[in-house]
């Protein structure tokens, strides 16, 4: 597959695709034409010696400071040694990867200034898989992300450090080994660069990856529970749903609907005399649909940010040159917010629906899922460690695009806080995901109580092949080997793909109306 940067609708998907070398980012000649185009417009101003923000002026509170037009080549370079300020744990090198692939198809457009050496070096980085290491801290989201911008382009100019075959290079001693020469940078280049909201875009790229594998599997776990402890399915119904008709929740509705289908438990106890489920069953859709609605929105304004032009100033044409905000990550930030409440949820809920299983029933699930306790404590363990996430979660969940600290002397007085919300939501995701693997062991177990019944034949093979990774605990055993197996299931994602793959084979609709809006990305 090929991609073209500048011309082509980039996705998350394709993004990710890009970075894992399925497929083929390219300039396409058009775009290297606007660039070039771009490029001789502000050559243009700087021998007018016209007064542009960045081209021939300083930055931030310097504005109004005017730059020579000799000096303007050593200016670009010194943004980018000045800038990079940032600290803390690099970022990962996917994370990076992603970063300049974003930044290539910002600049590609034509609205930047950019030369296009300067564009093939980029793409010579990502092919060659020479990725700049950039400290996770120090970004305010705004002028954009600076700071994280600044270290990723660094080895552009021969400074900074950068991972080639596993390890972490000072980039003078790789360059000189390669043979390659740094770039001097031209007018507007450095400010080009640094300038966007990529860092931010990187982040949200990864949260709609992470966050639709968190909710597919939360549906598949949540519906094996309603197994094992013999919920009802009527809180499923169509009927219902269409009367309050939210995307998220009447997907997630038709996804259990589907998956508790031809079940023999089910059948069990359809004249059973219990009147309602408690809500962590019954609410499913409505909980699991709000964080699918919030994932949604993401997604949705991800799109948009993906193909927009986002540093400053922007050269619209040799007339028309705009300073203005499109750096500014708050359209991200407060959907990254959004979207970190809703992967708390799933892990708020899921938390409640372990506690439950292990209350036992009368239906046959012993308490702490374990017939033999007293010497045993069973699975009681496993939901103080939920417990202790889940309140980690909730901490996490305060909003950064809620806060604000001016910065570059009052010029840059109102910023998102963007780079936190995405990194804060991967957190949240990170815990998650072993939330849901924890109630993946638990339901797994009450799920075995209901032997010799069958459940539909997705869901049955579901559990078989959470066997094949954990066994049915007899007695007390080191459940932190489990959890582990269950973490790497949960983040192979290999549970929504069996469900499709056994779905296809045996003619079971689990799609919806709205599978591509919820299903792809």
């Amino acid at each position: 597959m090929i991609f073209h940067y500048g011309e082509d609708t980039l996705t998350p998907g394709i993004a990710l695709s890009i970075a894992h070398k399925t497929c083929q980012g390219v300039i396409s000649r058009s775009a290297r034409d606007r660039v070039k185009a771009s490029q001789q417009t502000v050559a243009g101003i700087v021998e007018r010696d016209e007064a542009v923000y960045g081209i021939n002026t300083g930055f931030g509170p310097l504005c109004t400071t005017k730059i020579s037009s000799n000096e303007t080549r050593i200016l670009q370079g010194n943004i980018l040694r000045s800038h990079s300020v940032g600290v803390g744990e690099p970022i990962s090198p996917e994370m990076a990867k992603l970063m300049l692939i974003l930044k290539v198809h910002a600049l590609a457009q034509g609205y930047s200034g950019i030369a296009e050496n300067t564009l093939e070096r980029i793409l010579w980085h990502i092919d060659e898989e020479i990725i700049p290491v950039v400290p996770s801290q120090g970004s305010v989201g705004a002028s954009g992300d600076l700071a994280p911008l600044s270290h990723l382009f660094l080895p552009l100019i021969g400074l900074g450090n950068v991972w080639y075959r596993g390890e972490a290079r000072a980039t003078p001693g790789l360059l000189a080994e390669l043979g390659v020469e740094p770039l001097e940078l031209g007018p507007k280049e450095g400010l080009a660069l640094i300038n966007g909201t990529q860092f931010i875009a990187a982040h949200a790229v990864k949260v709609i990856e992470r966050m639709h594998s968190c909710l597919a599997q939360a549906d598949i776990i949540g519906a094996m529970m309603i197994e094992g402890l013999q919920g009802s399915v009527k809180p499923f119904f169509e009927q219902l749903h269409q009367l309050r008709p939210f995307k998220g929740c009447m997907h997630v509705a038709s996804r259990v609907r589907a998956l508790l289908s031809d079940s023999e438990i089910m059948e069990d106890h359809i004249d059973c005399d219990r009147v309602q489920d408690p809500y962590s069953l019954r609410c499913i859709p409505q909980v699991h649909g709000a964080s699918r609605n919030a994932w949604l929105h993401l997604k949705e304004l991800l799109a948009i940010e993906l193909n927009s032009v986002t540093d400053n100033p922007v050269i619209i044409n040799e007339k028309l040159t705009i300073s203005g905000g499109n750096f500014h990550g708050q359209p991200l930030a407060m959907a990254l917010d959004y979207a970190c409440i809703g992967a708390a949820e799933i892990g708020n809920i899921a938390d409640r629906r372990i506690y439950l299983s292990l209350e036992g029933n009368p239906g046959g699930i012993p308490k702490l899922l374990m017939k033999d306790t007293g010497i045993n404590s069973g699975y009681m363990i496993l939901q103080y460690t939920t417990a202790a996430l889940v309140s980690e979660n909730k901490g996490l969940c305060f909003p950064s695009s809620a806060d604000s600290i001016p910065t570059s002397l009052g010029q840059e007085d109102h910023v998102s806080m963007g780079s936190i919300s995405g990194r804060k939501t991967l957190t949240v995701l990170e815990n998650v995901e072993k939330i849901l693997a924890i109630e993946l062991l638990t339901a797994a177990q009450a799920f075995e109580f209901r032997k010799p019944l069958k459940s539909g034949i997705i869901l049955d093979e579901i559990h078989r092949l959470v066997r094949s990774k954990v066994t049915f605990a007899h007695q007390d055993r080191v459940f932190a080997d489990d959890i582990e197996k269950g973490i790497n299931m949960i983040r192979s994602g290999i549970m929504p793909r069996k469900a499709v793959d056994v779905a296809e084979d045996n003619n079971i609709a689990l799609a919806t109306p709205f599978e591509t809006e919820f299903e792809t990305y």
